[in-house]
């Protein structure tokens, strides 16, 4: 058990039955009254976002957030099977779980699984993949210049923005934790 005044971005605890992690810490300290801590937390299982204020005084369990590697290997169904890189144990993964880091994922790539008490949480990409232009509108001669951009979607299945001159086919680097168009690949 720790403090609520003891914790600090990046801290992980249960309360209310619930997974969270702290990603802003602010101690206050009124002119009147008790101190108190002013918390932004993440739930780690749903992926949501809250604001709570606690006494100092308040005590929370800490949790201990392992993070093992695993590849990614196929979808099944509307769950994604990874295989932990040390035990070969496979595990499915529900895509409501994943959210849009699904739509990054390619086969044989290795993710992050972030698990807590034998229970996955979730997957940490890595921050930039090499993928391919599945579909995006063919780009017009002299759009270059204005250096517009246009919608494509990868083959992982998301849609991001990239320059007109992208074609479909081509390889290209994309930034996983904002989901944008990097640099163009030549294989």
């Amino acid at each position: 058990m720790i403090t609520t005044n003891d914790l600090r971005p990046g801290t992980c605890f249960e309360h209310d039955n619930e997974y969270w992690q702290v990603t802003e810490y602010q101690h206050v300290k009124p002119g009147k009254g008790p101190a108190f801590v002013r918390v932004k937390i993440k739930n780690l299982r749903k992926g949501s976002v809250v604001e709570r204020t606690f006494r100092t005084s308040e005590k929370v369990e800490e949790l201990r957030v392992e993070n093992r590697t695993a590849q990614y290997l196929y979808k099944s169904g509307d769950a994604f099977v990874f295989m932990d890189n040390e035990s070969f144990d496979q595990t499915e993964i529900p895509s409501e779980r994943l959210g849009d880091q699904a739509g990054y994922m390619v086969e044989n790539m290795n993710v992050t699984l972030i698990t807590c008490r034998d229970e996955i949480l979730g997957i940490e990409l890595p921050a930039i993949i090499i993928t391919t232009i599945v579909k995006t509108d063919p780009g017009v001669k002299g759009d270059t210049a204005t250096g517009g951009s246009k919608p494509a979607t990868i083959d992982g299945g998301a849609v991001i923005q990239v320059p007109l001159f992208i074609n479909e086919g081509e390889t290209i680097k994309v930034d996983t934790r904002e989901g944008r168009y990097l640099e163009r690949v030549n294989k």
